[in-house]
């Protein structure tokens, strides 16, 4: 009682403090505490402004500038509905760009596959030199792009199965026979 003048109360509402050594508020100019002196703990509607932090983009992740005085989430959903390149919104970069050049497929994909003959760009249906009637180079077309096997490559040579050990190469020798 003796000094009335001295300390100030806390100027958040639920707490009322006498403090002594009170701490002023840069934004607010308000008294707190020790406990309620900082932006968040008194919710100073202020700290905005002082408060200065580099507000990222949550869809692209760049930094957007922001000016003294505004409120960043302003500012970024300003930036996501004008300059963000990653908003859902806007048109995205097309996957299916390779489209198949047999006459009336329709067909996109992801993937360039090109035909060693032709040089064509084909679906994975019509890839293959005779799916798409490939007329175009020097050796004939067959198949699944397969040349044709001889009768002597079809045979299995001694040589294979002479590496073999003596009890495998027995039965090699007749499941060769029995397929062929």
């Amino acid at each position: 009682m003796e000094f009335p003048d001295l300390g100030k109360h806390c100027s958040e509402e639920t707490c009322k403090q006498l403090d002594f050594l009170p701490v002023k508020c840069d934004a607010c100019k308000q008294d707190f505490c020790k406990d309620h002196f900082t932006y968040a703990a008194h919710k100073c509607p202020f700290a905005f402004q002082k408060d200065v932090q580099v507000p990222v983009c949550p869809l692209c992740n760049t930094p957007i500038p922001v000016k003294k005085g505004q409120i960043p989430d302003v500012v970024v959903s300003d930036h996501i509905d004008r300059d963000c390149d990653s908003h859902p919104g806007k048109k995205k970069e097309k996957i299916f760009t390779y489209r198949c050049s047999k006459e009336g497929c329709k067909k996109k994909e992801m993937l360039q596959m090109a035909c060693a003959q032709c040089h064509g760009n084909f679906c994975i249906q019509h890839r293959h030199p005779l799916d798409h009637s490939c007329r175009h180079g020097s050796r004939p077309t067959v198949k699944a792009g397969c040349s044709p096997m001889t009768a002597s490559e079809s045979k299995p040579s001694g040589d294979f199965l002479a590496l073999a050990p003596g009890g495998l190469a027995q039965r090699l020798r007749y499941w060769f026979t029995r397929l062929m």
